[in-house]
């Protein structure tokens, strides 16, 4: 859990070994999840609804972070997930949807933004 009181998972299309490598890197996160180790993979809303089981809060509460409109993004807005789009990668610049984009909470380049970005939206929520 962060200092601000948040939940922070790590979820994604990868393998089982890749599930291992993951937690055997020893990242500051709560929850680390794959498609592989889940048996649902993106852009399938069993995969989000895993997401939201994982978080252990409504879907309304997850902030869900891709660098996919169409495999990330817009699903997890589907699933009634906020999402917010980092810009990486070659898919992050080749698809191009505006109507997902818009809806997107926050638009990243990296994620060392989200931090601040979060704190900020939290607080001019209350």
């Amino acid at each position: 859990m962060t200092e601000q009181g948040l939940r922070v998972g790590l979820a994604g299309n990868q393998t089982a070994r890749a599930e291992v490598i993951l937690r055997s890197l020893a990242f500051s996160v709560d929850v680390i999840g794959t498609s592989d180790g889940w048996g649902v993979e993106k852009p399938s809303a069993a995969f989000f609804d895993r997401v939201v089981l994982e978080a252990g809060c409504p879907a309304e509460q997850v902030l869900y972070v891709g660098g996919r409109l169409d495999n990330d993004v817009r699903p997890a807005q589907q699933a009634g997930l906020a999402a917010a789009l980092i810009r990486r990668g070659p898919w992050g610049y080749i698809l191009d949807d505006p109507e997902v984009a818009q809806r997107c909470l926050f638009h990243l380049s990296s994620l060392d933004e989200l931090p601040d970005l979060v704190r900020k939206h939290n607080e001019a929520v209350v």
